[in-house]
């Protein structure tokens, strides 16, 4: 057995970043931007007014002051003429400054008759003018690599950039292997139980950017996991879920090898998730995950998502990690890393007492995984624990 870290280091390795599409602007929020992408145009392009109310020469700015309005500017239809000592123009958010306007006053602060306004006591001194280029300039970058939220997404839309570089989503085959397996809405019989893994891994894939191929399930002969892993052909990565120990029916592994598997490694010392098996077949990076609901969703975390990470070209690292305060007592842990389902709230994490790796309510209920090292001591109250959101 080797350790997590090396597992992880390993499971890096298989794969590479992958290449860069451009993809319309509507669909960039959740892809990673691949080049450093800049502004073509000033934002805002000129200096424009924050409020509701009069553009106004600065030296005319004193109270009681009369001045006659000689146009108006809105947003998207500025006004032409010029502001000049005595005069004013009413001006609405976002409309251009006229020119000669260096102030504008807000409407809460005039009384208007006719063409004429007032100017009230105790003007707000805020000029109240945003100028040209004040959020970003032409140039102005925003880098790569990023993964893109609806903020950069906005952000993107007003730098004028219609078409986004990101990295291609990985597309990732996931096999779901076993007798014992039936599909969701299917009649099991009374030796039979519901495939759960291979959804739950596909909606965690698909969340953190992948591009899902949930396959039919492999049934446990040569021939089935020989045509499984035909139909995953042109996946960026296999993962196989179940099938992958030393039992009678455990076939994954000798399937693989025979169609030329280069197997890294197999085991690791963690709990739950053991029989870990990865390597490359026919130059893919595969991974065979354990078959126990929660032992594959956890691999999903620990292992997957950082491999996803790396080829969508961000960067190569573990799941992070926080500190917090244990809630409970725990007793001391054996010689493999346990990744134990918890609750955090408040800053305490909470270890529930049930960790076997077939509850999936457990699992559900869980918002983060709490890791033991390998033989640590008892753990009391308010002791300080590493743990991974989920």
């Amino acid at each position: 057995m080797i350790s997590t870290t090396e597992a992880l280091t390993h499971l890096i390795d298989l794969v590479n970043v992958l290449p860069i599409e451009q993809v319309p602007l509507r669909h960039a929020a959740g892809r990673v931007l691949a080049i450093d992408a800049a502004a073509t145009r000033d934002q805002p392009p000129f200096a424009a007014s924050a409020m509701d109310g009069y553009a106004i020469m600065a030296s005319d700015g004193a109270s009681g002051a009369k001045l006659i309005v000689i146009g108006e500017a809105a947003a998207g239809h500025g006004f032409d003429g010029e502001v000049t000592a005595g005069t004013a123009a009413r001006i609405f958010t976002g409309a251009p400054l006229p020119k000669g306007a260096t102030r504008v006053i807000i409407q809460e602060d005039v009384t208007r008759d006719g063409d004429w306004i007032t100017l009230g006591n105790d003007l707000d001194t805020a000029p109240y003018i945003r100028p040209a280029g004040a959020d970003f300039k032409v140039g102005d970058k925003i880098a790569a690599p990023r993964l893109l939220s609806p903020s950069d997404t906005a952000l993107l839309a007003a730098m004028n950039i219609a078409t986004v570089p990101v990295t291609r989503k990985p597309v990732v085959a996931i096999i779901a292997t076993g007798d014992e397996l039936v599909q969701p809405g299917e009649v099991p019989s009374d030796d039979q139980i519901i495939a759960s893994n291979s959804y739950g891994l596909a909606a965690l894939l698909e969340q953190n950017g992948a591009q899902v191929r949930l396959l039919p399930i492999a049934r446990d002969t040569v021939a089935a996991l020989e045509l499984a892993f035909h139909l995953a052909k042109g996946a960026d990565l296999i993962i196989t879920i179940g099938g992958a120990s030393v039992g009678d029916h455990d076939l994954v592994g000798q399937v693989a090898m025979a169609q030329g598997m280069d197997r890294v490694f197999y085991k690791v010392a963690m709990r739950p998730g053991k029989p870990l098996m990865a390597g490359k077949i026919n130059g893919v990076a595969m991974i065979g995950l354990p078959g126990n609901p929660v032992s594959a969703m956890v691999c999903g975390h620990i292992f997957v998502l950082p491999m996803l990470r790396k080829m969508v070209g961000l960067g190569q690292a573990a799941a992070p990690r926080i500190k917090a305060r244990l809630a409970n007592s725990l007793t001391p842990n054996g010689p493999r890393e346990h990744y134990m389902r918890a609750r955090y709230e408040g800053g305490q994490v909470t270890v529930f007492d049930r960790q076997d790796s077939a509850l999936l309510t457990v699992l559900a209920d869980a918002n983060c995984l709490a890791v033991r090292p390998p033989n640590d001591g008892s753990r009391l109250p308010d002791d300080r624990l590493d743990i991974i959101l989920l």
